[in-house]
């Protein structure tokens, strides 16, 4: 079977944003917003307050974010909820009126497509909320509801609130805020399909779906993947699935997931025993550490399990609104992001940037994760820096987005590998280790389309190169990492 995936996510580079800690701007004519108690925006975050970010918020910010080298954006919910994370869905077709409703989303889809920005949304498509109308018709109605069958109803009466008493409902990991849908009803089922149609037809470039996994029903996720690519065959279908993917990744379905069994590798390997482990849900784990070969090991197995038109649009990344950000982790240490978001810059798969990783905002175990973004009084410029330098080396070398991956050596703390497209090729060396590495590579005929060109344009990095016939030596700093192109 032929599988095609969107071309424009393989050259993309994505910006993750969590709508309420991002942005906020309030126009003239929504001075309403003025008068809603609102948390802080430098305060820690909580579970159940708001900081009022909102869209007109991320307009204001377009030009900062074209400028920096983003092309994507991917928004956690914005559909209206009663939670600051919008995991909690009332209403699939009103954007959420804190973040400006569906006057500023389309205003604000409106600007991205300008800038030739593309935006995914959220899909919570596993769950609703107590709030969402038809599952509140069963609280008010009871048995007499018409829409006992949209949900998982196991007998009553239903106790919403009261943990004392049994929910009698099917929930998302029994939390009884987000009673699932009974997706073997069809009706549930056209239900979902026309909200993501509904959506597509408005603009958006994709979904990137919850809890994926969740939903079992059979040939769902098939139908949805027809239905949306009907109305855009370049939409892009991304599935949150933690571990491995392989049974989503067949070409009927996702084009990609969010890739944290890539993320897990790189920090287990980058910041080793510096992971502070109370920081890492249970479901991430970049622990224990790793070395080189392992790393190897890691990562050719996850590319060569899927077929190669999706490995270039898995959606790559380092943290997210459900981890730790990188900097907490590894305890703080700089060399670790600067390391590891190398590597995500050179991986095959579009990098995922989660909003203030590229200025150096730190953040626990949630909700200290989706702290507001900072005044640029308080950005990290040299974090800043290499984040531009990691994006335009992306978008200015095609080998780094779709060209053959290969590792070339792989032992202790230092990792070396090279992307190849014809005849542009680039060697990117990872050093590890708390000490200088001297590496003598002989490439032999194995890699004659290296030897061929004998990269040595250092583009990145502190360290040095020598080329002799068919070897390369390198001389890596401590902590450090290179990249060399043709």
């Amino acid at each position: 079977m032929s599988i095609h995936t969107p071309d424009w996510v393989k050259h993309a580079v994505f910006y993750q944003i969590y709508p309420d800690s991002f942005a906020r701007t309030v126009p003239p004519d929504q001075q309403w917003l003025l008068n809603i108690p609102l948390e802080n925006w430098q305060a820690s975050p909580t579970f159940q307050g708001y900081k009022g970010g909102n869209l007109w918020g991320v307009i204001d910010q377009l030009d900062y974010l074209q400028d920096l080298g983003i092309t994507a954006l991917y928004f956690t919910p914005i559909f209206q909820s009663a939670s600051n994370h919008r995991y909690h869905t009332h209403d699939y077709y009103q954007v959420d009126p804190l973040l400006g409703g569906n006057e500023a989303f389309h205003k604000m889809l409106k600007e991205a497509h300008k800038r030739n920005i593309k935006v995914v949304l959220d899909g919570v498509f596993n769950h609703a909320s107590r709030g969402f109308f038809f599952f509140n018709d069963i609280l008010e109605n009871g048995p007499n509801s018409p829409w006992l069958n949209w949900f998982k109803i196991t007998g009553w009466p239903l106790s919403a609130y009261d943990g004392n008493l049994p929910a009698n409902y099917v929930s998302w990991v029994n939390y009884r805020a987000l009673p699932e849908f009974n997706h073997d009803n069809p009706a549930v089922r056209e239900y979902i399909m026309k909200v993501a149609e509904y959506w597509l037809h408005q603009g958006i470039d994709g979904w990137r779906l919850d809890v994926a996994a969740c939903i079992k029903a059979e040939g769902f996720w098939q139908e949805f993947r027809q239905r949306v690519k009907a109305i855009n065959a370049d939409a892009y279908i991304v599935g949150e699935i933690v571990d491995d993917a392989t049974q989503w990744l067949d070409g009927t379905q996702f084009d990609g997931v969010m890739n944290y069994p890539f993320g897990r590798a790189t920090i287990a390997f980058i910041a080793g025993d510096r992971v502070v482990t109370n920081t890492v849900p249970s479901f991430y784990q970049p622990y224990p550490a790793i070395d080189a070969a392992q790393y190897s090991v890691e990562i050719n197995n996850l590319l060569q399990r899927h077929p190669w038109e999706i490995e270039l649009t898995q959606l790559n990344l380092l943290d997210s609104h459900d981890t730790a950000r990188l900097i907490s982790i590894a305890d703080g240490d700089q060399s670790t992001v600067e390391l590891a978001t190398l590597l995500l810059f050179t991986f095959p798969g579009a990098p995922n940037i989660f909003y203030g990783d590229e200025i150096g905002l730190p953040g626990g175990h949630e909700p200290d994760c989706r702290r507001g973004f900072p005044s640029e009084d308080q950005w990290n410029q040299d974090v800043l820096n290499y984040h531009r330098q990691f994006i335009k080396l992306r978008h200015h070398y095609p080998a780094l987005r779709i060209g053959e991956y290969h590792t070339l050596y792989a032992q202790q703390q230092v990792y070396i590998f090279a992307r190849i497209l014809g005849r542009e090729v680039l060697i990117i060396a990872i050093n590890a280790d708390r000490s200088s590495q001297e590496i003598n590579l002989s490439l032999a005929e194995k890699f004659q389309s290296i030897t061929n060109v004998k990269p040595n344009n250092i583009v990145y990095g502190k360290g040095s190169i020598n080329w002799d016939e068919s070897s390369i030596s390198f001389s890596l700093p401590p902590r450090d990492g290179l990249i060399i192109a043709s």
